[in-house]
């Protein structure tokens, strides 16, 4: 690429030192950092020369930024800007930040393994009843992690680091994914973790014969984008494929699970627990019948928080700048036909 002025605009609060980071990339980067919710709170002379947009949900009309050539998303799941007339421009790149929130959230998939095998909420539940239960041996019966069959939905920078993380509990890993030929991750992987090659797993399957692989598993985690394909994949004819005594993780998009069939298949114990973080709806109205459903964990959409993701968001964005000074293929590109 030329060395001709690229105008960046960043909407984030990011930190002097981050912006810092950004702008040593290359002397060719002008970096503008507005704090924005709104497009109207970015002055109108800031769009129009704006070439890269650093955003949450920021997002200007194509009229007022006719420069911009590629927005960099904040966030993994950009279901909610699909269709923005900005999506529409002619030749605009946008990725997203896939890759970034993999660590947290899939120590998040693995801390909620272990409280569902353990009965940890039963634990909390009992403790502030100062209850000593009768028969605890039983009560507290311990589903290992160890030596387990772990179903994998969607095998992306989520599911690739926990499977990573999964290796030392000698589990059998199962997973299932959309394109079966494509065993490399081709996204952002920070060095040290994800699976780059595909070799955490024992058995790939396609995700047409998700019954056939959840049916083996002891543990099922869920981690997809939502598209029109993914929407009530998970319902009750799932949850009737699933061990009695299995447990299903969602980490995903509000959307993807049939939160009526869930309800239903804990409630009729079709299988022995949930933790869910995302719902169609959030914040969960008060009065949702999930909060009361006994074997069933539920997160506010926190499973993606860490104190460190700024920091990794922003070796994200350097890195794809890099890229985009190189006129090489950014990371983590969005498809229009895939949907994510």
């Amino acid at each position: 690429m030329t060395a001709e002025t690229l105008h960046v605009l960043i909407t984030m609060p990011f930190t002097d030192q981050q912006i810092e980071k950004i702008k040593s990339i290359s002397p060719s980067l002008k970096v503008t950092a507005i704090r924005a919710h709104l497009p109207g709170e970015i002055p109108d002379d800031v769009w129009s020369k704006t070439d890269i947009l650093y955003t949450d949900s920021v997002l200007p009309e194509p009229d007022l930024a006719p420069n911009l050539k590629w927005v960099q998303f904040h966030y993994t799941g950009i279901d909610y800007a699909i269709n923005k007339p900005i999506m529409s421009k002619a030749g605009l790149t946008a990725t997203t930040m896939s890759g970034a929130n993999a660590p947290q959230m899939a120590e998040y998939a693995m801390t909620m393994m272990l409280m569902l095998g353990s009965n940890i909420k039963l634990m909390v539940e009992n403790q502030s009843k100062s209850l000593w239960p009768d028969k605890r041996w039983e009560f507290y019966k311990l589903h290992e992690l160890r030596g387990s069959t772990v179903g994998l939905v969607g095998y992306g920078s989520i599911n690739r680091e926990l499977a990573r993380l999964l290796l030392p509990y000698q589990v059998t890993v199962l997973a299932a994914k959309r394109d079966l030929k494509l065993l490399k991750d081709d996204g952002y992987i920070p060095a040290g973790q994800g699976d780059p090659d595909g070799d955490f797993f024992t058995r790939l399957y396609p995700i047409e014969a998700l019954k056939s692989m959840i049916k083996e598993c002891d543990f099922v985690v869920l981690a997809l984008p939502l598209t029109p394909g993914t929407r009530n994949l998970f319902s009750t004819d799932e949850f009737s494929a699933m061990k009695s005594s299995a447990y299903f993780i969602d980490l995903s998009r509000g959307g993807i699970t049939d939160l009526a069939a869930l309800k239903e298949a804990l409630e009729k114990k079709i299988i022995a627990g949930a933790a869910v973080d995302v719902f169609p709806e959030e914040p969960l109205p008060a009065n949702s019948p999930l909060w009361k459903v006994p074997n069933l964990i539920i997160s506010p959409h926190v499973g993606g928080v860490s104190p460190h993701y700024n920091n990794r968001a922003v070796d994200l964005f350097c890195a794809n700048i890099q890229r985009f000074l190189e006129n090489v293929p950014l990371f983590n590109r969005f498809d229009p036909e895939k949907g994510y």
